[in-house]
């Protein structure tokens, strides 16, 4: 793939002995640069932009359509049905999901909400605290227990009223079989949300039809993550589920009367987008959309499944590196966690920052309960952790490949891993006084 796609693929940064390099991003999981195409778009939109379905003008008028087009834009991309299902913009896929337990309260109530050990907080939390919940288990390898599932779906004898599951896990990559998943529950009365934030910008994903036993009920994503990042989320549900109740941001855009006694609601979408659009957001989502499908999502897929392949290759031959993966690239998106015996996972992403002009994440990637699982932490020393600041904190380093990046990069990453686990004290030594950024 080309790196002229993206904003800043030829960027140069400077390293620990002052030599500029180029600087290889693989930190892509949490967020992507934007397309090129993307901000061409921004920047022509500027001149036409204007207030969304607020003003007669004809830059309004044009705005507006445009801001309604981008919902039958990812409708098309996601396989949803615009008779049944609305979209809605917001943020990020953390609000979306917070949204969506807000207004699931009535539909859930009595109900269990099934979450996973291997969630993102953001499709944890918010069903933490708002619901009575209980977590399918993961196995050795941390891979999702299907038979857990089950085995919970029937102890709470129909009880349960959503499973909430990710579709790709943010710190090894795993894809869940989410279809299979969507059966299951469905045999049991519960309905199936997917976080897609990592699965979407890698892998060909379809809604399926509403009549379909792997119809995926509600899905939510985030333009950041890829090559979008105006700050828009995305939330795909059926409308019944706005049409009840009002939302938990309430204002400007949500109504069609209000006096001081008596308020009538817009129709959903609307009542959940209160106050000014992210029109550019939109549009920039729009744009990255339209960028995907030319470039075939298939075929970004397996390219990045062959770089994933090519890494791991590399890295499982590194001394003391110790990999969070079962090798099965055909069921994950690009993501790979690992650690070096003898440094912090703190001390390891400085050094190929700071050696090698290589971004990477480390820590637990707000996915703290998968992460101790992964570690084999204890209760016991979960408290620990808890009750002492002081102490360092668990945690992996992640790499996360997007569409521009390439063999020559990751083979530079695994070269610079090998070097430094041949003199680890060397450079722990060479880095122990300096701060970590």
């Amino acid at each position: 793939m080309d790196k002229n796609l993206i904003v800043g693929g030829n960027s140069l940064v400077r390293l620990e002995n002052g030599n500029l390099v180029n600087y290889i991003n693989f930190d892509n999981a949490a967020t992507t640069p934007p397309f090129q195409s993307v901000l061409n778009e921004i920047v022509d939109f500027s001149n036409i932009y204007s207030s969304v379905h607020r003003g007669t003008g004809y830059k309004s008028i044009i705005s507006s359509m445009i801001y309604d087009e981008g919902r039958e834009i990812v409708l098309n991309f996601v396989g949803g049905n615009k008779e049944y299902h609305t979209v809605v913009f917001l943020k990020n896929t953390t609000e979306c999901i917070n949204k969506l337990s807000y207004r699931l309260q009535d539909t859930l109530k009595d109900k269990v909400v099934l979450s996973t050990y291997m969630e993102h907080h953001s499709n944890l939390l918010p069903w933490k605290y708002r619901f009575t919940t209980d977590y399918i288990e993961v196995d050795s390898m941390g891979r999702l227990c299907l038979e857990d599932l089950e085995f919970k779906l029937k102890l709470y004898k129909g009880k349960v009223g959503l499973v909430a599951v990710t579709g790709a896990s943010n710190v090894t990559g795993y894809i869940n079989p989410i279809y299979d998943i969507a059966r299951i529950c469905h045999s049991y009365g519960a309905k199936i949300l997917v976080d897609g934030a990592q699965l979407i910008p890698h892998n060909h994903f379809d809604m399926k039809p509403i009549d379909s036993p792997e119809h995926i009920d509600y899905i939510a994503f985030s333009a950041h993550k890829m090559y979008a990042p105006f700050g828009t989320g995305v939330l795909i549900a059926p409308k019944n589920t706005f049409e009840k109740g009002f939302s938990e941001h309430i204002g400007g855009g949500t109504i069609k009367f209000v006096s001081i006694k008596d308020t009538i609601w817009a129709d959903p979408p609307e009542k959940e987008e209160a106050g000014t659009p992210n029109l550019m957001g939109v549009v920039a989502l729009s744009t990255s959309i339209k960028t995907l499908q030319n470039l075939n999502i298939q075929n970004i897929e397996e390219y990045e499944r062959n770089l994933t392949k090519y890494a791991l290759d590399l890295l499982k031959n590194i001394p003391q590196l110790i990999l969070y993966d079962d090798m099965n690239v055909e069921e994950k998106v690009s993501i790979i966690s690992f650690n070096m015996e003898g440094l912090n996972h703190d001390e390891l992403a400085t050094m190929l920052a700071r050696e090698g002009g290589i971004a990477v994440r480390n820590g637990c990637f707000c996915a703290q309960p998968y992460v101790q699982r992964l570690l084999k932490i204890s209760d016991e020393d979960m408290k620990k952790y808890m009750n002492d600041e002081s102490l360092l904190r668990p945690g992996l380093v992640r790499i996360s490949f997007g569409l521009y990046n390439d063999y020559n990069e990751v083979y530079l990453l695994a070269y610079l891993l090998n070097e430094i686990s041949k003199d680890i004290e060397f450079y722990k030594n060479k880095y122990r006084n300096s701060p970590f950024y």
